[in-house]
């Protein structure tokens, strides 16, 4: 039987060694897997912290929403279009003030974020989409789904294959409703661009858009838009040239921004583009969270295919500290991977590619693509060579 000072001396004796009987609440927290869903629906795994994150995410996406419809209520429903600033005397003084000040105030709110209820028609009208479905009838959607309709290709045997494996449990996307959508957008667009046809990567981004824009036909714009106007050229045909053409554009760029990063992973002998052609080709739609994702997107679609580096850069970025410690390629891929993962809060990355990463021209990166070009052209010519000469001595 204990006294009462003994009692005491072992109460404190408990609470001294507390960390390391038990674990903290919050370790227990960090340790314990829920799963919730995101707000496009999607299943996603995290710790508690991570849907409290998430749940501060909404009420940031709410908050901007209003000051969007605020502005609506101020300038009009349409005021971002008015952010052309023209030459010539047709267009006052004034008016080309207030272009501007639209201009500077557009830029900023889409890099906060564009609310997900506005996301349609900001797309749609900044990315280019409306300007190009209008140069052709106002069928050309439907027309052309009936005229493809039973046809096979490689493309559509290869769409056809993917389909289960696009975001498989989606609510939606995985049903066939989903499927069938998802199906007519990658159809259609293989037909209207046989050099593109269907690449791999696209059925994720395409499925994307389906469920930002909510009709077939706006997503096929989208998708259209993307990849003849915004994205470098090449990215998606047969040999993927502009796909390469951006991992060594990327490469250069890490050894710029990130030297210590880049020196450690070329000692370690990784090669970047083993997770970063995933990011390129599916625009980080298989890699971020969902609204982390379109966060990115709401830039791409405004201001060029250029920040896609700045993304990329910036996740590196985040986790220098822990790249620097790695010992081997599966560890450096593991920290990528945990990282983008669990990026719920799109500020936290945006932060460091705006502001940390640097501005990027489309000059500078133009420069920097030609300047590859070269190269990556004379690699995929003598890889065709090699794999003709093996078929021939095949036979």
């Amino acid at each position: 039987m204990y006294g009462t000072k003994g009692k005491i001396d072992l109460a404190f004796e408990y609470q001294s060694q507390a960390s390391i009987l038990r674990p903290s609440i919050h370790s227990r927290r960090a340790k314990l897997t829920v799963k919730f869903q995101d707000l496009y629906e999607f299943t996603v795994e995290g710790n508690v912290d991570d849907v409290n994150v998430l749940n501060e995410v909404r009420e940031k996406v709410r908050q901007r929403g209003r000051v969007w419809l605020e502005l609506e209520a101020s300038k009009g429903a349409n005021w971002y279009l008015h952010t052309t600033i023209g030459q010539g005397s047709a267009l006052t003084p004034s008016l080309k003030l207030s272009a501007l000040a639209n201009a500077i105030t557009l830029k900023k709110l889409i890099r906060k974020g564009v609310p997900p209820v506005l996301r349609p028609k900001i797309w749609f009208s900044l990315s280019g989409a409306a300007k190009k479905k209008s140069t052709v009838p106002e069928s050309y959607y439907d027309d052309l789904t009936k005229a493809v309709e039973g046809k096979v290709t490689p493309a559509t045997r290869q769409i056809d294959h993917d389909l289960p494996r696009t975001f498989p449990g989606h609510p939606w996307l995985d049903t066939p409703e989903g499927h069938a959508a998802l199906r007519r957008v990658l159809v259609v667009y293989s037909f209207r661009d046989s050099d593109v046809g269907y690449c791999q990567g696209l059925n994720y981004v395409a499925a994307l858009l389906l469920l930002v824009m909510k009709t077939e036909e706006d997503a096929f714009w989208m998708l259209a838009v993307l990849l003849e106007n915004v994205l470098v050229n090449d990215c998606y045909t047969n040999n993927l040239s502009g796909c390469h053409v951006e991992q060594r554009v990327f490469k250069d760029l890490l050894v710029k921004k990130c030297p210590r990063i880049a020196s450690h992973l070329e000692a370690l002998e990784f090669d970047v583009s083993l997770v970063t052609t995933e990011w390129f080709l599916c625009l980080f739609s298989k890699s971020l969270p969902s609204e982390t994702t379109l966060r990115v997107w709401d830039v791409i679609f405004h201001e060029g295919a250029k920040f896609i580096f700045n993304v990329a850069l910036a996740i590196f970025k985040m986790k220098e500290d822990e790249l620097l410690v790695t010992h081997h390629v599966g560890e450096v891929i593991n920290v990528l991977q945990m990282t983008t993962h669990h990026l719920f809060d799109p500020d936290d990355l945006l932060t460091v590619a705006l502001d940390k990463i640097g501005s990027m021209t489309t000059n500078n990166i133009s420069k920097q693509r030609k300047k590859q070009e070269p190269e990556v052209m004379k690699e995929l010519d003598q890889r065709i060579r090699r794999l003709n000469f093996l078929k021939m001595e095949g036979k």
